[in-house]
């Protein structure tokens, strides 16, 4: 069967799920059964979006994934749900990029309101690969409005890598938008964070690693070299080389003017294991 075949056959599932869909709406099927009619147009929906998709109707193939993944929150099956909405993005992602994100962040909705966190992870990567390969060219719009969403998905991605070990790629997004919002008035502020970041997962690494980025965000942004996120940083690097303990009490210092969030206190107690061997509590 070629494309034109493929296409033709899909829409005509398509039709039948619609006829499903609208049939489960009677009064009657209200009575007996409308359920079991909805299920029915889901696992049609489902056909007709594979069909599109061997018939290489990338955009057809989301929006039908799309229908079906509508339909299973309606029978509140959210992990089918989820799985359709993924399914959605993929298939998007080969013909509106935009369009695939929001499946994406649909499903990462689902999956974070069902406290599958480790899946949600996995597609805001998903996500940032899209942003990285596909939307954003960040040194065009360095500095524009577009920087601003680019940038939030980005570091959410890189805060989900660094907590899965995947630091890396962690250190290269904190780098690279740290480096772009030193150039802008509005984000410059934000670059030390970002760099102290970057640090920290370098720590995580390895000890020299960390040495290194932080002479290197010194060099790079002078505003760093001040800041307690830097003195913080050269403190725990001293801790680990003289293997002393006692020197991480300055993490309660920094902790008692900013308070530190969850994925702090996870970074920071993964750099006490090297120094300590053992986490235990901050405070």
């Amino acid at each position: 069967m070629d494309n034109s075949g493929k296409e033709a056959e899909a829409m005509a599932l398509l039709a039948e799920a619609e006829r499903k869909v609208k049939n489960s709406q009677s009064f009657f099927s209200g009575l007996f059964g409308g359920s079991s009619k909805i299920e029915e147009a889901c696992e049609i929906y489902t056909r007709a979006a594979n069909m599109f998709k061997m018939a290489k109707n990338w955009s057809a193939a989301g929006n039908a994934f799309c229908q079906a993944a509508q339909l299973h929150l309606q029978l509140q099956s959210k992990h089918d749900a989820a799985t359709c909405f993924v399914d959605a993005g993929n298939a998007f992602k080969k013909a509106d990029p935009q369009e695939a994100i929001n499946c994406l962040m649909r499903a990462i909705e689902i999956y974070t309101d069902m406290g599958r966190f480790t899946i949600a992870a996995k597609h805001h990567i998903s996500i940032a690969e899209i942003y990285e390969t596909e939307l954003v060219d960040i040194e065009k719009v360095r500095g524009s409005r577009e920087t601003l969403p680019a940038n939030k998905c980005l570091l959410k991605v890189a805060g989900y890598a660094a907590q899965l070990e995947q630091y890396q790629k962690a250190i290269d997004i904190y780098e690279q938008v740290g480096t772009n919002a030193m150039d802008s008035p509005l984000l410059k502020y934000s670059a030390k964070d970002y760099f102290f970041k970057a640090a920290l997962c370098h720590f995580c690494i390895d000890m020299l690693n960390a040495k290194l980025a932080v002479q290197k965000y010194e060099e790079l942004f002078p505003a760093f070299s001040g800041s307690r996120e830097c003195t913080l940083m050269k403190k725990l690097l001293d801790a680990h080389e003289e293997q002393n303990i006692d020197s991480y009490t300055e993490v309660k210092e920094y902790d008692s003017i900013s308070r530190l969030d969850q994925w702090l206190t996870t970074m920071l107690l993964r750099i006490k294991k090297t120094i300590q061997g053992d986490e235990e509590d901050l405070r």
